[in-house]
């Protein structure tokens, strides 16, 4: 195994250091007491990291991503589908959490085991083919090198295309 997966990290966040983060969330259940007296549950904040395609990318851990959300108030309640109902019942979580009006959350991430990867072991979206450490970008995608994904997706970051 010759790519140290590890640097591939270090030379990302280096390079990530102007770009502005994004935020970590988790929902939190109100405590016995609280929900009795009528609190319901909320996204909290844990952490921010840069999103770099479908990873989520912080000082010292690497995350698969999960659901990404925008705070707001959930507005109007006559939803036609269950799904829509369920992303604003969300997007009002992050609300009550503290987290701005339009704010980016991201909730459902997943730590990958980043030394699990480098000892030969796959993990999420990252495996090795040959001597190459890869990403699988969509579920139905093929692999392509992550050396080559990370520096598209930064490039990406810190040169956006017009009209982005």
């Amino acid at each position: 195994m010759a790519e140290d997966v590890a640097q591939l990290f270090v030379d990302a966040r280096r390079r990530l250091a102007g770009v502005p983060r994004e935020a970590l969330g988790e929902v939190a259940e109100p405590g016995r007491i609280r929900a009795v007296l009528g609190a319901r549950p909320r996204i909290v904040r844990v952490g921010d990291a840069w999103r770099v395609g479908i990873l989520l990318v912080d000082d010292g851990a690497v995350y698969e991503t999960g659901e990404v959300l925008r705070a707001a108030d959930p507005g109007r309640r006559g939803y036609a589908a269950e799904s829509a109902r369920q992303r604003a019942e969300l997007r009002a979580m992050a609300l009550r959490g503290g987290f701005a009006e339009g704010e980016t959350v991201h909730i459902g991430w997943r730590r990958l085991d980043l030394e699990a990867v480098a000892a030969g072991r796959a993990d999420g979206p990252l495996a090795w083919v040959g001597d190459r450490v890869t990403i699988r970008w969509t579920s139905t995608g093929g692999r392509m090198p992550l050396s080559s994904y990370l520096s598209e997706r930064i490039d990406l970051l810190l040169n956006p295309p017009a009209g982005a």
